[in-house]
């Protein structure tokens, strides 16, 4: 069984290696291919200087089990020149180094881990990142500014594909991070997808529809010239819903006089949209999440206790699916805190939480009084359990499962350590990179290869499922 295990652990690794092969086979053009190939052969295996500090400010850096020290060091030493230029975006730089990680295997081949290193430095630059202004007046007659980015990451494979969050976090690196892993999730598709992230530091929260129109107004008449079906093509993501596309796909007919171009996708289905498109990232998750909890002696998601973080698209159908299979949601989470059930949501529990997001646009707090949890503020399913604050009627937070759904870093260090602590038996990522690099460790460490018995943690990272969102509009 524990050979299993590993031969399942190897094949998801091998995807990761197949979508780098399949990129650079593309990418690299027979000149560039000959240039690198012959530099290759004059240069020996990079020189490691030192041992570089962890990309992440505040952490240990990054450990992976499989991977040595000497390893470690080599996957430093080759991402330095990007450490030095992109100190500042954090996150983008985790993101590298975790794919980084992950494609060791390949980096160490004797004949052409070199080649690979290079190719991997090419694809981590942008092919273009697109900034502008976006003005727009609010409900008052003010002025407003915002800015926005649109990152065209990679072209190999097909046009840009990757979607608009809005959300006042956003920046360029968050983006650089998002369309960075976006080239791989489309990559694994099969489908001729490039990958693309954009966006603003506009927040949709306590805005009026009015103003919320106005916004998206302004920011496709600067996108629209840079969008096409052939070209770049665009989707929601944090804070851009069907609403939300609905206006900038109403703004781009205005300006181009064209009807009908698949330019954005995540449409309503009266604008064309498609069936299972809002639904297919979660319904994903959990039926990867099914397959790895169906091996003997691991216990399945039937009664089992389910953390869901986020009320977005991915955790509502996430906590959709699981009750379909007979599990127990006790969580679903906003940035003001998160909604408590310890006996399970219920189906009238969960249609509430889904008109209070998709249709009413509110606040998880104003529904306390109509489910049958408990509203905790200021607190994520994560770590409810280590605030002080919490409310008596709080029984435990020990979770079976855990579907962060919500955002990146949410899980970290002292939260992973403190639910495998209370007997967590797997995580399954629905959100992007939402545990943190010491978080993974931990999670690594109580990992059933590392530990070798069935009880152990199972951890399935995002990408894995994430493609069957990215198949559903590649298809479209």
């Amino acid at each position: 069984m524990v050979a299993a295990r590993r031969q399942r652990l190897i094949l998801f690794q091998s995807s990761w290696i197949f979508a780098l092969i399949l990129i650079t086979t593309t990418l690299v053009h027979p000149s560039l291919s000959t240039s690198i190939g012959g530099s290759i052969a004059a240069t020996q295996k990079p020189v490691v200087t030192e041992q570089p500090a962890s990309i992440t400010s505040g952490t240990s850096g990054s450990t992976d089990d499989g991977a040595t020290c000497s390893s470690t060091s080599d996957i430093g030493s080759f991402l330095a020149d990007l450490r030095g230029k992109y100190g500042h975006q954090s996150t983008f730089l985790q993101a590298v180094e975790e794919m980084a990680l992950s494609l060791q295997p390949l980096f160490e081949d004797s004949e052409r881990g070199d080649f690979y290193k290079r190719a991997f430095l090419v694809m981590a630059e942008p092919e273009r990142t697109i900034s502008f202004r976006v003005p727009w007046v609010d409900d008052g007659g003010i002025m407003r500014v915002n800015r926005g980015w649109r990152v065209e990451f990679s072209s190999v494979l097909g046009p840009y594909k990757g979607g608009l969050r809005f959300h006042p976090t956003v920046d360029e690196g968050i983006l650089k991070f998002l369309g960075f892993e976006q080239i791989f999730k489309n990559a694994l598709t099969g489908l001729p997808l490039g990958g693309g992230k954009g966006g603003s530091d506009f927040d949709p929260k306590a805005k009026s529809s009015r103003e919320v129109q106005h916004f998206c107004e302004s920011f496709m008449t600067e996108l629209y010239r840079h969008i096409h079906p052939s070209t770049d093509v665009p989707a929601g993501d944090i804070g851009v819903g069907g609403r939300e596309i609905g206006f900038l796909l109403g703004q781009h007919k205005r300006i181009t006089n064209r009807h009908g171009e698949g330019v954005l996708t995540g449409k309503p289905l009266g604008a064309g949209g498609s069936l299972l498109r809002p639904e297919a990232t979660g319904y994903g998750l959990v039926y990867i999440a099914k397959l790895a909890t169906s091996e003997k002696g691991r216990r399945p998601l039937k009664g089992a206790r389910c953390a869901v973080s986020g009320s977005g698209n991915v955790a509502q159908y996430a906590a959709e699916k699981l009750m379909e299979f007979g599990a127990r949601v006790v969580t679903v989470s906003d940035s003001g805190g998160v909604l408590f059930f310890e006996n399970g949501m219920t189906r009238g529990d969960w249609e509430e939480i889904v008109r209070a997001k998709q249709v009413n646009r509110i606040r998880l707090s104003a529904i306390e009084d109509k489910v049958t949890g408990i509203f905790i503020p200021d607190e994520s399913p994560w770590t409810a359990k280590l605030s002080s604050h919490s409310p008596p009627s709080l029984k435990r937070t020990n979770y079976d499962y855990a579907f962060p759904c919500a955002t990146q870093n949410e899980i970290d260090g002292p939260s992973a350590h403190h639910l495998v602590q209370n007997g967590l038996l797997g995580v399954f990522e629905g959100a992007n990179l939402p545990v943190t690099l010491d978080g993974q460790s931990v999670l690594r460490a109580a990992a059933p290869s590392a530990i070798d018995k069935a009880d152990g943690v199972v951890y399935v990272r995002g990408r894995p499922r994430t493609p069957v969102g990215s198949e559903s509009v590649g298809l479209r």
